[in-house]
């Protein structure tokens, strides 16, 4: 679908991007914070995707400056071995995070067109998500930017007509908070989104143009777009008392706009999931187009929606980040602190940084159950850095390679 000499412009990725983040997952996280009210969640959603935006560019940084896909960077540090364990575990976060937006939409969807019109029928709509999904991938990269960009301007005008609707309610800046969530877990929630994008990033900004204005645009893009839809989220959890997305909408009777908003924010963000899990598959596979690969990825992901009730979305979201924290804490560590910029060919797989790695996913947990001010994922990474940084010459040695 893309290939090297694929350009991708700062535009271009501030749309890509904005189009990730604008969608239902992003609304239904944000309603998760409605315990904190509105000026405390919103202190959350800023500072949280400050913070996640942040850690998601240096991941991008990597791929621009090498021009390699997120998890063949992974083989810098932790060897070839090791980056198809990651890459595994990627396919695995994509594919569910491709049924699971395919999921939402479709009964997101279903639910406006049983109050529209009385229809209802949840395969029927979650083929029709998946058949959208498809074009997307199958128009090839002229198509898709185009389409994305179009794509992207239609939902802001929506959002911006959501936001109308949403905000016009003043009784909800005025709503206090209670003592369900803590500030420290709602953090998390803000910060783990952007997180479960780390493994992507580099996908994308390996075809920046320029540096600078690539970088820049998937920043603002996904920042504004992600805090965008968590402050709407919250706010319609608010109004409505009601965490289900279509609930919400239909609280705010917007009608075909809300099923427009369901549509085209699934499709933009599930074709991102589809089509870098074909360029994960690659890392292991690399005889196969990123293309073809994404067609069969966004089939399979139909038939898990389809087949399979996939429900527990923040265990998920935990889940992810328990992962990919301490690993791009070790990869960002590696390249940026320590000079280690190039893949060694004859290394197979970093025993000793392995460990470091389990040692950061146990960290992780630690500091969900602690429930600490500063979420998990933050916390995880300095803690995994600093101990890659005391331990990494005495395990420098733990390597598996060939002669």
């Amino acid at each position: 679908m893309m290939h090297e000499k694929t350009v991708l412009g700062g535009l271009s990725l501030f749309a890509l991007w904005f189009g990730a983040a604008i969608s239902l997952a992003e609304i239904l996280t944000g309603s998760f914070l409605a315990p904190l009210g509105f000026m405390e969640g919103l202190w959350a959603i800023v500072l949280g995707h400050i913070i996640g935006g942040a850690i998601l560019i240096l991941g991008g940084i990597i791929g621009f400056n090498a021009k390699i896909g997120a998890m063949t960077s992974t083989r810098i540090s932790f060897g070839t071995y090791g980056s198809y364990l990651f890459s595994v575990l990627n396919m695995l976060q994509l594919l569910g995070w491709t049924a699971v937006m395919m999921l939402s939409g479709a009964k997101a969807a279903n639910e406006l067109s049983l109050s529209l019109w009385g229809i209802e029928s949840l395969s029927l709509w979650t083929i029709a998500i998946a058949a959208l999904i498809l074009l997307w991938i199958a128009l090839g990269k002229q198509g898709f930017t185009r389409l994305n960009v179009v794509a992207v301007v239609l939902l802001f005008g929506l959002t911006l007509l959501l936001c109308l609707v949403v905000f016009r309610e003043e009784e909800i800046f005025s709503w206090a908070s209670s003592d369900e969530m803590s500030f420290g877990a709602a953090l998390e929630l803000c910060v783990i989104m952007p997180l479960s994008w780390l493994p992507l990033i580099a996908d994308y900004t390996r075809f920046a143009h320029r540096k600078k204005s690539g970088l820049i645009g998937s920043f603002l893009g996904y920042f504004l777009g992600s805090s965008l839809m968590y402050t709407i989220g919250l706010a319609m959890a608010l109004y409505a008392k009601d965490a289900s997305v279509a609930s919400m909408m239909n609280a705010l009777h917007l009608g075909l706009f809300a099923l427009g908003i369901v549509l085209l924010s699934t499709v933009t963000t599930t074709f991102l999931d589809a089509y870098s899990a074909g360029v994960t598959f690659r890392n292991l596979f690399p005889q196969f187009s990123e293309r073809s690969v994404a067609l069969v990825m966004t089939l399979i992901g139909l038939g898990v929606a389809l087949l399979t009730p996939i429900e527990a979305y923040e265990n998920f979201l935990y889940a992810i980040g328990s992962v990919f924290a301490p690993l791009f804490a070790i990869v960002l560590s590696d390249y940026f602190l320590f000079g280690n910029t190039r893949i060694d060919e004859t290394l197979h797989l970093h025993v000793g940084y392995f460990c470091i790695w389990i040692a950061g996913i146990i960290v992780y947990y630690s500091f969900l159950t602690l429930d600490f001010v500063l979420g998990s994922t933050l916390p995880t990474m300095i803690v995994t850095t600093v101990l890659f940084s005391m331990l990494r010459k005495g395990v420098r040695t733990w390597t598996l390679k060939s002669n």
